[in-house]
């Protein structure tokens, strides 16, 4: 196998173990920054990802495989390493590394065969907790109702935002809370940096919904769900909320469009009716793109913005995915220390905002947060 790609691979999942494993890492954490760090030196763990097409980023592929396939026929010693949804986390366990390699080398064939048949469909509904603050400033300045496109959508549980509780503890103690305090899904984080985030009691009301993904996921199936909750990092919080998101969105059916990001946008512009503000969303979604469908997504939505007004509010990764990013997907300048800490530090998603009113652009970064949903660093002006 072609050297360079291995070791492009072995960056990817040392990237994200890196973000899963700094300083303050919570106890949890563990399992993921493990998992990872096999699959970045671990020979058996490394050529089934390093298989996988490079834009599929292989890591994650390969780590939602394996607990995939481990929930049907793994042993009961590594099973027992992952969290149940409403459990707790099963401590460090110094014999995970090797159950792990084993695995990898006696169930190879299974493995790579998931790994082909499946992309990774990574449903964090944690990062709702990025995306409020954003449609609050957004709603802060404009009265008109909210019609919000997921893109990318998956499971469509980031369609429901309005339908779950948050709650912002903020560096001096206190927290700030916005939602249904009754939803099953109660989503937290830790707010680091000086500035606190926009949070309105409720979260600005949506009028309209609509996903839009490649393969938009039918959570009735059983099989489907099982490979969305494999895609979930194996924490137990994740985990918990993940299942409670599930729930929500099984109650409430909100239609999707299935098609390419870039192609289905007309489409989608004819669904909405005109006195509607359209907020397109989308986490961990562009950051797949190849850099000419980025590009061409970037004019998309600026050609829309010549015929009506339009919000962009994107939670990506620096691109390209790696240690060499050097922007946003949405193009926005970031602090030189950012593209250290992603150099340094591993992973984070930029919290970015661009809008066209009347046809002209503007664009801004609004802070970054864990891809985990643990922290959020709000960066913008009152």
């Amino acid at each position: 196998m072609d050297p360079d790609r291995r070791a492009t691979v072995a960056e990817q999942a040392r990237s994200i173990a890196a973000a899963w494993s700094p300083p303050d890492a919570r106890p949890s954490w563990w399992l993921t920054a493990a998992t990872f760090t096999a699959i970045a030196e671990d020979d058996e763990l490394l050529d089934l990802a390093a298989a996988v097409p490079l834009d599929r980023l292989p890591p994650l592929v390969l780590s939602a495989a394996v607990k995939f396939h481990l929930d049907e026929r793994g042993p009961a010693r590594l099973a027992a390493c992952y969290p149940r949804p409403g459990g707790v986390q099963p401590p460090p366990d110094e014999g995970f590394r090797p159950a792990l390699r084993a695995f990898a080398r006696s169930e190879a064939v299974a493995l790579a065969r998931l790994c082909r048949e499946h992309r990774y469909q990574m449903n964090e509904v944690g990062r709702c907790l990025d995306v409020v603050p954003a449609l609050a400033a957004v709603a802060a300045e404009d009265p008109r109702p909210l019609a919000l496109v997921d893109l990318g959508t998956g499971a469509g549980l980031g369609l429901h935002l309005d339908r779950y509780h948050y709650t912002y503890r903020l560096p001096d103690g206190t927290e700030s809370s916005a939602g249904d305090l009754g939803s099953p899904v109660q989503l937290s984080c830790i707010v680091r940096g000086g500035r606190r985030p926009p949070v309105p009691p409720r979260p600005p009301a949506v009028a309209l919904r609509l996903g839009v993904d490649a393969e938009p996921l039918d959570l009735t199936d059983t099989t489907t769900a099982r490979w969305l909750a494999a895609c979930v990092p194996p924490e137990v919080d994740a985990v918990t909320r993940f299942a409670a998101a599930v729930e929500v969105a099984r109650g409430h059916r909100a239609p999707s469009l299935r098609g390419d990001l870039v192609d289905m946008l007309p489409t989608v512009i004819s669904e909405l009716p005109p006195d509607v503000l359209l907020c397109l969303v989308d986490t961990y979604v562009h950051v797949f793109l190849p850099p000419e469908r980025l590009t061409a997504f970037r004019e998309a939505v600026a050609q829309i913005g010549q015929v009506r007004d339009v919000e962009w509010i994107s939670v990506d990764p620096l691109v390209p995915l790696g240690s060499a990013a050097t922007g946003t997907v949405q193009g926005l300048e970031v602090p030189p220390d950012w593209l250290r800490d992603n150099r340094d530090g591993g992973v984070f998603g930029v919290i970015g905002r661009v809008s066209i009113r009347n046809g002209v652009r503007r664009g801004a970064v609004l802070g970054r947060a864990h891809p985990g949903a643990a922290w959020l660093e709000w960066t913008a002006g009152p």
